[in-house]
This record gives C-alpha cells, sequence and structure tokens, in this order.
C-alpha cells in the first residue's frame, strides 16, 4: 500500500497577539499542508485579522513562531487591498512575480494587431516556449468573470468592490502554492462567488481563508479550524461535519462544566472545614481546588436572540409601487415596476452589481425619487435602514453611548422593554465591552454596532443592504434567530445565499435593462428553476454582457487552443509562400527557361498562388472570430 505523504507548507508555533491588556489568543499552534482547504471561523474581534496578517508576514506574533516551508509562494487577499493608486489594472497584475504573465500580456497586446506578423509571431511563439496556452485560457477567464474589462483603467479610480475583486484577479494570477484570504466572498455578487466556488472546489488550491460565507464553507473547504474562547479546535471535513461536531463538543463541555461544579461545591465545603495547619496531602488538594473553580466557573457567551418586539402595527397600507421607472443617462434599472408590499413580507433582492439594488432601497426611503410613477408610504410605516455606508464615527465616542443616541429602550409586549444595553448584549456586547472606545472596535464589530443602532428605533419595515459583510458566523445567527422572529416586513439585499435561504420567502430578482421579476422562492429554489432554464440564463448573461468587452464574448464563436495555434501558424506559412512566389517569379526573369519549362515553372507558380489565397481565407475567417 502507498503510503501518502503530506507536504508541510507552515506551522504555527505557540504563538500568542495581545494589545495592551487585550489578550487575542496565547498557546496557538496548527499546521497546513499541501492541497488543505482550510476555513478559520472566530468571533469578532477575537483576532482572525490579527493572525491572517501574521501569517501573510505583515504582523509578527508577540510569543512563538511561524515557520514557511523554503520557497513557498503565498498570495494573501485581505479585506482592504494595499494598490498602487497610480497603476492600471494590468499594471498591477502584472506586478506579480510569475513570468507567464509577462509573456501572455505581450500575446494579448499582439492580438489586437494581428497584422504586424513579426510581433505577432514572437509572441505566439513565446506562448508556446512557456506553455502558456492553458494559463492565458485561466488569465481571460478570470479578468472575465470578475468583470475587469478595461485594463488601462487606473487603480485610483476603481470603486472599492474593484478594488476587491482586482486584488482576488493578482492573488488567483500569482499561482501561488498557499493562497491566504479574508472574506474573499465580500463585493463579488452571486454569479461571481458562485463560479470561484466551483474554481476552488475542482482545482488543487491549498487554501487558508476567513469567510462568513456558510455556503462557501461548506463547497469549497476540507477542514474547519474554530478559534473558541481563546482555544483552538481543529475539524476534518466541511461546515456541516463542523457544525455537528461543535455542537457535541459544547454539548460535552457543558457536562463536564456541570461535573465541574459539583466537585467544585464538595471541594469548597472541604476547604471550608479545614484547619489552619495543613498536611502535604492537604496542600496539594488545595492547589487543585484552584484548577476545578476555573472549570466550574466556565460560561459560554453564546446569546439566543428572543425579543417579542411591540412595535407599532402596520395599516392596511404598507408600501404601494406604481408604474415607477429609473434611469441613469441611457442606463434603465427599473422600468414601469408595480408592487404593493403586505404585512409580513419577507423579500430578498438579488442581481448583478449595477443593475439599481441599492438605488431601489433608496427610492423605497425616499433618498431617490423616481423619473416616473410614485412610491406612496402607509401613515403606519416607520422605516428602519441598514445601508452599506456603515456607522460615522466620533471621537471619544463609547459604544454604549452610541446606540443611546438613537434610543434608549425597545418596547416589548406585556409591557416590558429592552434596554440600549441589554440589545447590545444580545448582539455580543458584554457589559465591559460597551464601555469601549467605537475606535477600537473591530470591522466587524462596527457593523454590529450598526446594526443596533437600527433595530433601537423600533421599525416595523427593515430594510437591509448587504448586512452580512464583515458579521462572523456567530453574529450571523444572532441576526438570523432575531430576524426569524421580526414581525414586521423584512426587505434584504444580501449575496449570502445561506442568509437568504434562511430569510426570505420570495425574491425580486434584478435582471438588468430595467427587469425586475418576482420569483416565489428563495435562493436556492431559484438557481434550481434557472439550471432547468438554460436557454434563459444564457440569454440574460448574454445580454448583460459589456457590449465593447476587449475579452471576446464567451459565449460568441472563439477560438480554440487548436485554431490559435492555427491561426499562428498560417502566418507563418503566407509568409514562407509569399517569399517562394516572389523568388519563383524572379527567376522568370533571369533563367531562360524554354517553353516546357515556363509551362511547368508556371503551374507551380500558380499553385503557390492558390495555397497562399486559401491559407489567406481561412486566416480571415480566424481572425474575424477575434474580432467578433
Amino acid at each position: 500500500m502507498q503510503k501518502i505523504v503530506f507536504v508541510n507548507y507552515l506551522s504555527v508555533e505557540n504563538i500568542a497577539k495581545s494589545f495592551g491588556e487585550r489578550i487575542l489568543f496565547s498557546g496557538i499552534s496548527f499546521g497546513i499542508n499541501e492541497g488543505q482547504k482550510i476555513g478559520f471561523v472566530a468571533k469578532n474581534g477575537t483576532g482572525k485579522t490579527s493572525l491572517l496578517n501574521m501569517l501573510s508576514g505583515d504582523d509578527v506574533p508577540d510569543e512563538g513562531e511561524i515557520v514557511f516551508r523554503k520557497n513557498l509562494k503565498t498570495a494573501f487577499l485581505s479585506q482592504e487591498p494595499n494598490l498602487d493608486p497610480d497603476l492600471t489594472i494590468e499594471e498591477t497584475i502584472l506586478a506579480s512575480d510569475n513570468p507567464i504573465l509577462q509573456v501572455i500580456s505581450r500575446y494579448e497586446k499582439a492580438l489586437k494587431n494581428p497584422e504586424e506578423t513579426e510581433i505577432y509571431q514572437a509572441a505566439f511563439d513565446a506562448m508556446d516556449a512557456h506553455s502558456a496556452w492553458d494559463f492565458e485560457t485561466r488569465y481571460t477567464q478570470i479578468l472575465h468573470k470578475l468583470k475587469l474589462e478595461d485594463l488601462d483603467i487606473k487603480v485610483s479610480s476603481l470603486s472599492g468592490g474593484q478594488k476587491k475583486r482586482l486584488a482576488l484577479a493578482s492573488a488567483l494570477l500569482q499561482n501561488p502554492d498557499l493562497l491566504i484570504m479574508d472574506e474573499p466572498t465580500n463585493h463579488l455578487d452571486l454569479e461571481m462567488i458562485e463560479w470561484l466556488e466551483q474554481l476552488f472546489a475542482k482545482e488543487n488550491f491549498t487554501i487558508f481563508m476567513v469567510t462568513h460565507d456558510r455556503y462557501f464553507l461548506e463547497r469549497v473547504c476540507n477542514e474547519i479550524v474554530e478559534l473558541d474562547e481563546g482555544q483552538l479546535y481543529s475539524y476534518k471535513g466541511n461546515y456541516s461535519y463542523y457544525l455537528e461536531k461543535r455542537d457535541a463538543r459544547i454539548e460535552n463541555q457543558a457536562t463536564e462544566t456541570a461535573k465541574a461544579k459539583q466537585l467544585y461545591k464538595k471541594e469548597l465545603d472541604w476547604m471550608r472545614r479545614q484547619p489552619k495547619a495543613r498536611t502535604t496531602k492537604s496542600k496539594s488538594r488545595i492547589d487543585d481546588f484552584s484548577e476545578i473553580k476555573q472549570r466550574a466557573h466556565q460560561r459560554r457567551n453564546d446569546h439566543e436572540v428572543q425579543l417579542e418586539l411591540n412595535m407599532e402595527r402596520l395599516g392596511t397600507k404598507v408600501v404601494e409601487l406604481h408604474n415607477v421607472s429609473k434611469s441613469y443617462g441611457e442606463k434603465e434599472l427599473f422600468n414601469k415596476f408595480d408592487y404593493n408590499f403586505l404585512k409580513g413580507e419577507r423579500v430578498g433582492i438579488i442581481g448583478k452589481n449595477g443593475t439599481g439594488k441599492s438605488t431601489f432601497l433608496n427610492m423605497l426611503t425616499g433618498q431617490v425619487q423616481p423619473d416616473s410613477g410614485k412610491v406612496v408610504i402607509g401613515e403606519t410605516v416607520q422605516f428602519g435602514y441598514y445601508t452599506q455606508k456603515g456607522i460615522n464615527i466620533k471621537p471619544g465616542q463609547k459604544v454604549i453611548e452610541v446606540v443611546r443616541e438613537f434610543g434608549d429602550y425597545i418596547p416589548l409586549k406585556k409591557g416590558r422593554q429592552i434596554s440600549a444595553g441589554q440589545l447590545l448584549e444580545r448582539f455580543l456586547f458584554d457589559r465591559k465591552k460597551q464601555y469601549d472606545f467605537v475606535e477600537k472596535l473591530s470591522g466587524g464589530e462596527r457593523k454590529r454596532l450598526y446594526l443596533c443602532t437600527v433595530l433601537i428605533k423600533n421599525p416595523n419595515f427593515l430594510i437591509l443592504d448587504e448586512p452580512t459583510n464583515d458579521l462572523d458566523i456567530v453574529t450571523l445567527n444572532v441576526l438570523e434567530s432575531f430576524l426569524l422572529d421580526f414581525p414586521g416586513c423584512l426587505l434584504v439585499v444580501s449575496h449570502d445565499r445561506y442568509f437568504m435561504d434562511k430569510i426570505v420567502d420570495h425574491l425580486f430578482v434584478f435582471k438588468g435593462e430595467g427587469e425586475i421579476k418576482d420569483f416565489p422562492g428563495n435562493y436556492s429554489d431559484y438557481r434550481v428553476y434557472e439550471d432547468s432554464t438554460p436557454a434563459e440564463s444564457k440569454k440574460e448573461e448574454n445580454d448583460n454582457k459589456p457590449k465593447n468587452d476587449w475579452k471576446k464574448d464567451q459565449s460568441k464563436p472563439q477560438l480554440s487552443y487548436n485554431e490559435q495555434k492555427e491561426h499562428g501558424r498560417l502566418v507563418k506559412e503566407i509568409s514562407k509562400l509569399e517569399k517562394e512566389r516572389e523568388a519563383l517569379q524572379n527567376k522568370f526573369a533571369t533563367e531562360g527557361w524554354d517553353g516546357e519549362e515556363i509551362d511547368k515553372q508556371s503551374k507551380i507558380l500558380q499553385d503557390i498562388i492558390d495555397s497562399i489565397e486559401e491559407k489567406e481565407l481561412r486566416w480571415f475567417e480566424l481572425s474575424e472570430k477575434l474580432e467578433n
């Protein structure tokens, strides 16, 4: 039986990290081997990003060490990519130390000017020499799928989402041994996420990543590593396996804690009865007492959100949209859209980036006016709007003070109420954390705080625009528990498929070019429906693609690998035949052939001319494919 050899890429050995008195973790050890796809799971603020920064070399542990395999090539995708604003998209990608990218870049430029035969041939030959054809297909696909069509745009002109996609493309094209990623699905639309999911699932990447996307963890990862209460736990399986084994671990810990509490009571009674003079045996038992006490007082900070909200009841009229249309220049976002929201509706919004999802939400809340038609808001409607902009931080402001600016309490049923502090506790801000300065919070903690400021207003129509970005899985579970019990209307834009499946009843699908489709089901239902109607899916994809894409439309006829080789070979063969024709024509003037020889050579010349015409015709046919 052949022995399987695991190649170790890096080892994390007893590392620790603190910020002042705040200890993130200590004594953490684990390894990453070739072929592993590891998802790293932890609450916000417990050190996920700090650990990733240490693995990438941007930070160092306070204690312990991280040992990398010699000559290991790593690529790091951060949440906030540090890109040179003066470079173009292409220059950013070519800044990688992967030499094949330079070869591909020259070939791509030569494709645009095939009439420059010598330059084209040199670029074509270089592709052959470096066996770059497969990688060129990968290069084409990655840039096309991530919608980075115009390679000459400068980084300074890109949006935050475009920068994240550029950083992802650059990391993938570095062809690293180890890919380290912090929230890779943020700023990707659903189509991009599913493409990336399939890419990682089928190819032999070695990955260590933090992501809140639970379907992504389920379908990509073969191991989950969890940092929980300062301890590291490893689960050799996907997300479903992790959930099963984690629940079993927590149940087992609860049993052990209960046993420790019983032992603690017994030992406490013994301690109280002890005389002042201690024997050696009793001293040993006293030393063990502190450890028993610690085990007995272990507590988990897992909160279930159960709020019986006493919000103002919605009237018969909620929100009505009458023939609303909106365009920006020639770009039509929606056209004569009609819809009446009913009490208790739970609607998800999906669609490609730029199809008008956020504009639609802003129009509902009166921040954007429709070009035509009208939006009628019921008298009892109180919007709570969670936007992508997040929270404005004031210097020196504490967490509890931020929430109290918006309200002191939320009324519950039966005359009860919940205070701002209690709401913060439900969303995982303990009493000590509530008096921290907001500047000290992590990105995910700030998003969680912003959510509390929206909820404290006690809305009965809740609008959430990408609420899952930067939230950890624990917080997502808390948010989902709250939303499942939320009695008002709910309208959600999210690329988190797991979240959407759990929360919404039907979808508005923004298909582009003014079309909004009302689909009766959740996201997984919609995918099944779309997969069963491939013709419509292809039409939608073609309709929404840029008309002047620098990369040729993948659904149109394109040059296959063999056709590309044929195209380059034809250039060489036509050039050779033209030289033969010219040489033979010159011989007619210099050789002094007799009539029979002239007839013979004329026939050869005609064959050369016919061959040139045939090859030129084929060359034009292939070139036309490139130009379409």
